[in-house]
């Protein structure tokens, strides 16, 4: 009778504990970074129409290039969305491939960090490129508000060379490919990816070619984006 009355008890307590649930990753985050590579390269495309300081017809003459300046409205605002909306969408890719990552790094393993740390890197780079494109829209388009010529240079300079430093996603591939190949933290096929063009992101960022990171770069998000989203049977098995 004892022995009855103690089993039940203990069933019931049993049932009143909070059952644990086996945590799901899911593959939006992977989603988000092909998204935002995909942004990243219609980004960089726009930058690269904006050549008001570049084309030597208007070298040197600040009027000129702001008068030149009204005629890529359309291409400032697809490099200001395109910018600003890689950035939050790194953020959430950044996110997921840390927790992806330290699902199978070594324990205590800097590599998660640092893979999330170089897209955080490329996102506040991306803002920074967007963030004069806004001014220049209005001041171009506004005829009651003089633009000053000498910031319509500047900005000039600034949409074709700050978008382009995606040095910090070179780190992400190459930390990727460590992670992935010497520690099978991700499939081998993404690692490899991840190595070439991570590191030939990486070299470019750190050179006086910098600005050539922004054509590799954002190629390497989508890729890893797209790898991670359909080709990690990780991600298939508890997503």
């Amino acid at each position: 009778m004892t022995t009855t009355s103690t089993t039940g008890q203990q069933r019931d307590e049993l049932e009143l504990r909070p059952r644990r649930v086996t945590p799901t990753a899911g593959r939006a985050w992977a989603f988000a970074g092909a998204a935002a590579g995909l942004a990243g390269v219609v980004g960089i495309q726009a930058s690269l129409q904006i050549d008001a300081v570049y084309d030597e017809t208007y070298a040197g003459d600040a009027e000129r290039i702001a008068d030149r300046l009204g005629d890529f409205v359309p291409q400032l605002l697809a490099l200001h969305f395109s910018m600003v909306g890689a950035a939050l969408l790194m953020l959430v890719f950044a996110a997921g491939l840390r927790r992806r990552l330290r699902a199978q790094a070594p324990a205590d393993s800097l590599l998660p960090e640092v893979a999330a740390g170089g897209l955080l890197l490329t996102a506040v780079v991306a803002v920074l490129g967007a963030g004069f494109t806004t001014e220049i829209v209005f001041g171009v388009s506004n005829d009651d508000v003089r633009l000053d010529p000498e910031f319509a240079a500047l900005v000039g300079h600034w949409v074709g060379t700050i978008p382009w430093l995606w040095v910090g996603a070179g780190v992400t591939g190459v930390t990727v490919a460590v992670a992935a190949l010497r520690h099978a933290a991700a499939p081998r096929w993404i690692g490899w990816t991840a190595a070439v063009l991570g590191g030939i992101t990486m070299l470019f960022g750190i050179s006086p070619l910098q600005y050539m990171a922004g054509f590799t770069g954002p190629v390497l998000v989508l890729l890893l984006g797209v790898g991670f989203a359909f080709g990690d049977r990780h991600n298939r098995a508890v997503g």
